[in-house]
């Protein structure tokens, strides 16, 4: 089976190497050396995180800050607790849709409440040692989750590209789409602020091929610079980032918010976010495993650091976190050796977050825009559909419905399917059933071994085998060759045989 995680592998990367017990004499300089690289790795993933951390703020629909304060705590809280040394944790593209839907629907107040809940749960099930029964989710549903997240994201940058509000659903992303063309090839401000983000997604793509630039500077912070810079020294009329100060975006949750936890939607909202930002972290440090030759990720350890770094953003009414690929492959690749580095740049987050506020407002939204489009591109396993159809068929399907159903409903009922969908094609899979047919040139009964596991799922296939029998003849129905048979179905060949035998001999019923 295709690996989900290859295409996070990367060729050039730093691998973490885990050394035993130094020498006194050696001791010290080996701390410095460890600290020199978790200190350049950490500006690194500053510099990643920054530009992901506003636009997923923005694109959720949220103020700005919200992103830089999930991506705080990140850092701070999230990267001292055990679990994946090295994976970096922040708000996360695969969970903006949810959260744009959760906005709109239930207000801002309501964010804090359900990031919380999200948060008692996943302390809850790393406490109840459940992190492990996450590696038990179909890859394809995985896959499929984050191809319908990025469709879904960028049908809605599109529109921000242009600096238009978008649609609240998906299908009404999607369906709206040549009526905004139309609209933006109408409109001189609206054509400057796409060739604004096009001109970002062109250099987020090209960049790292730089690679001696890329080293220095990485792709994300670069686009967003040079689009800042480009719209500055235009004088553009586009849309910027609207700025509040760190202190004003806090909203912890009230009592009546609180209160909003006993309604059946926002609990759903509420298994959502914790399904899949759970899911997210755990396939993410598996990934960020295989970058490294170091300790290996204790998935329930995980899942509480996650846990208790949800809830304190809950109580900040801050955006949810997940672990981010992005963010840890860039700290793994820059050289980091333990978890100092994660630390470290949630430090230089807040240090950003609090001397420097006003910088974000210069960002144009159409390059948050096209950061975005890019991320969401990045989220539909292109290249892995066309080799997933022809070796593993019933996984492609799963995929692809599980997408569909995500843009045509919504993120938990799309999950949902795709789970139901998994769970029917293994099931189907596994209900292996042969039937052995002997005798038929002799004058006796007709023996009939049923071979394999036969379940509910085979019983028509199975019956029209045995239909297609000699309707004259007396038959011995043998099921001990089964590995496993359900009630439908043995009381089924149990009912047939006894009908058969009765019209051929009333008075001969062998079974």
């Amino acid at each position: 089976m295709l690996n989900f995680f290859d295409r996070f592998r990367t060729a050039g990367g730093s691998p973490h190497r885990s050394g035993g017990a130094a020498s006194d004499d050696g001791a010290a300089p080996l701390r410095a050396a460890t600290f020199r690289a978790d200190f350049t790795a950490s500006l690194v993933v500053f510099l990643v995180a920054v530009p992901l951390c506003v636009g997923v703020a923005v694109a959720s629909g949220v103020p700005a800050e919200l992103g830089l304060i999930t991506g705080i705590v990140g850092g701070l809280l999230t990267g001292l607790m055990p679990g994946s040394s090295l994976q970096v944790s922040g708000p996360a593209a695969g969970l903006t849709v949810l959260v744009y839907e959760a906005v709109e629907e239930y207000g801002l107040g309501a964010l804090g409440v359900l990031v919380l809940a999200a948060g008692v749960l996943q302390l809850a099930m790393g406490l109840l040692r459940l992190g492990r029964w996450f590696r038990a989710i179909s890859v394809a549903v995985v896959q499929g989750m984050l191809a319908g997240i990025g469709l879904v994201l960028i049908a809605g940058q599109l529109y921000a590209l242009a600096d238009a509000k978008a649609p609240s659903s998906g299908l009404d992303k999607l369906g709206e789409l040549p009526k905004l063309v139309m609209d933006a090839a109408g409109s001189g401000d609206a054509l400057r602020a796409v060739a604004v983000g096009a001109g970002t997604v062109a250099v987020l793509a090209l960049w790292p091929r730089w690679r001696r630039a890329a080293r220095v500077l990485p792709a994300p912070l670069a686009a967003v610079a040079l689009a800042t810079a480009a719209v500055a020294v235009l004088d553009l009329p586009v849309a910027r980032v609207e700025v509040q100060g760190l202190l004003d975006a806090v909203q912890p949750p009230g009592g009546g918010d609180l209160a909003r936890l006993g309604e059946v939607g926002v609990l759903g909202t509420v298994l959502a976010f914790t399904l899949i930002a759970s899911a997210e972290s755990l396939f993410s440090a598996a990934a960020v495993d295989r970058l490294h030759d170091g300790p290996r990720t204790d998935y329930d350890k995980e899942l509480i650091a996650q846990g208790a770094g949800n809830a304190v953003c809950g109580v900040l009414g801050a955006l949810p976190m997940t672990a981010v690929i992005v963010r840890s492959a860039a700290n793994v690749q820059a050289g980091a050796r333990t978890k100092v580095s994660r630390v470290l740049h949630g430090g230089w987050l807040l240090v950003f977050a609090v001397l420097f506020p006003a910088a974000l407002g210069v960002i144009p939204v159409c390059a948050l825009a096209g950061v975005l489009v890019h991320a969401g591109w990045k989220l539909i396993p292109v290249r892995e559909l066309v080799p997933l159809w022809r070796g593993h068929r019933g996984e492609a399907v799963v995929l692809v419905v599980t997408a569909g159903a995500i843009v045509v409903t919504n993120m938990f009922e799309g999950v949902l399917i795709g789970l139901l969908m998994a769970v029917a094609k293994s099931a189907w899979e596994t209900s292996h059933v042969h039937v052995e047919v002997t005798g038929l040139e002799d004058d006796g009964p007709v023996r009939v071994r049923v071979l394999g596991n036969a379940t509910f799922l085979r019983l028509p296939k199975l019956l029209d085998d045995l239909e297609a029998l000699p309707r004259d003849r007396a038959v011995e129905l043998d099921l001990h060759g089964l590995r496993h048979v359900d009630h439908a179905c043995g009381m089924a060949l149990a009912s047939w045989a006894e009908r058969h035998n009765a019209v051929v001999d009333p008075a001969r019923m062998v079974v």
